[in-house]
């Protein structure tokens, strides 16, 4: 079973700064990718950021949060950051931690590609 469990939600204010945690644990062979996706109310959920184990440089970021937020990963703790600067109302939202995992089977064990999420952390930017 694998698991991702997210941290670092909480109030914001216009233009102030919060930082995302992630880590997953559980029985795993290797994380391909993590990443932030978020979901306002009565929106659908959309991918924040990107970033694969095998080149820190293989980032993804969605336009609306280029320049303000970026995306780092510590892969000895099998941990994704999210680190938002300049944070606008707009970025109201329930973040998800998404990782593309390798994993045990349950059936065979013979190691197969699946996607895990977190179950999200919320925060709010206003003034």
């Amino acid at each position: 079973q694998v698991e991702l469990a997210e941290s670092g939600g909480g109030p914001a204010q216009p233009g102030g700064s919060l930082r995302l945690s992630c880590a997953a644990s559980g029985n795993f062979l290797d994380i391909e990718t993590m990443g932030w996706y978020r979901q306002a109310p009565g929106t659908e959920r959309e991918m924040v950021a990107t970033v694969s184990k095998y080149s820190v440089r293989n980032t993804t970021y969605a336009n609306f949060v280029k320049g303000r937020f970026t995306i780092s990963r510590d892969n000895a703790a099998n941990t994704v950051f999210l680190q938002m600067n300049n944070l606008k109302p707009e970025d109201t939202a329930i973040y998800f931690c998404n990782g593309i995992i390798w994993h045990p089977s349950t059936y065979n064990g013979s190691p197969k590609r699946s996607t895990f999420w977190g179950r999200g952390t919320q925060f709010f930017v206003s003034s």
